[in-house]
């Protein structure tokens, strides 16, 4: 079986600032990875480029054996760290826009986790809280049945029952033959649902492997490891 992600080589720079430098990572189907680093380690440059919001100034991207372009943007589902919907629509149009724009958007699994949320469709999203905005969010990016699922910061700023039930949101609506990068600074929230994490520092690879392997070489968790790197 061949990976759905192959980085080759990809560096890019903003003026002087080196955001990311020589990545190389493969990363085959059924993995949810854990994209950690600190503030300026590299993490959003490399999700926006795989997502193609940015190009690389060098190296190659290919996702399921396609280039960044509209064959992989089909079949990439991209939930970003920012508010990007209008307050105004109400949640049944959201979904009905999401149906709209993409093939793989399955619209029964979208109204199951609204109503086990119990959120009302005809609500509009400015009334909702913090928390089921982001329950939202969440719930549209994981109803489409997408090959690679890219969530940037999916548990930040939401209270910790908010933070289990987005958690297991993502493991009930996982499947084994896609792949799942999960960027945030959360480590501990995340690391009993990953299969393996990536370290980046100064916009390099400073680790990549499995949870269990960092477990048993480091006899640390991967939070505890961590905290170590990247000790200020």
């Amino acid at each position: 079986m061949s990976n759905l992600l192959e980085i080759q080589g990809v560096s890019k720079k903003y003026d002087k600032t080196q955001a990311l430098n020589d990545v190389t990572l493969s990363i085959a189907p059924g993995h949810i990875i854990g994209l950690l680093g600190p503030n300026g380690s590299g993490k959003t440059t490399l999700i926006k480029i795989l997502c193609g919001l940015l190009q690389p100034d060098s190296g190659t991207v290919l996702i399921d054996d396609n280039p960044v372009g509209p064959k992989s943007k089909a079949v990439v589902s991209y939930l970003p760290d920012k508010t990007y919907l209008d307050e105004d629509m109400k949640v049944e149009a959201v979904v009905a826009m999401f149906k709209y724009f993409y093939d793989d958007f399955d619209e029964n699994r979208a109204n199951e986790m609204l109503a086990s949320l119990k959120i009302d469709p005809k609500s509009k999203l400015k009334t909702l809280s913090k928390g089921n905005k982001e329950k939202v969010q969440l719930m549209l990016v994981m109803s489409r049945r997408a090959k690679l699922y890219i969530l940037d910061e999916p548990i930040a700023g939401v209270d910790p029952a908010a933070r289990d039930y987005i958690l297991r949101t993502i493991i009930s609506n996982f499947d084994s033959s896609a792949s799942l990068i999960i960027a945030t600074h959360l480590i501990s929230d995340i690391e009993p649902v990953l299969d393996e994490a990536i370290f980046l520092q100064d916009g390099s690879i400073k680790l990549f492997k499995s949870v269990d392997d960092i477990r048993a070489e480091h006899g640390k968790s991967v939070d505890e490891l961590f905290r170590e790197v990247y000790r200020c």
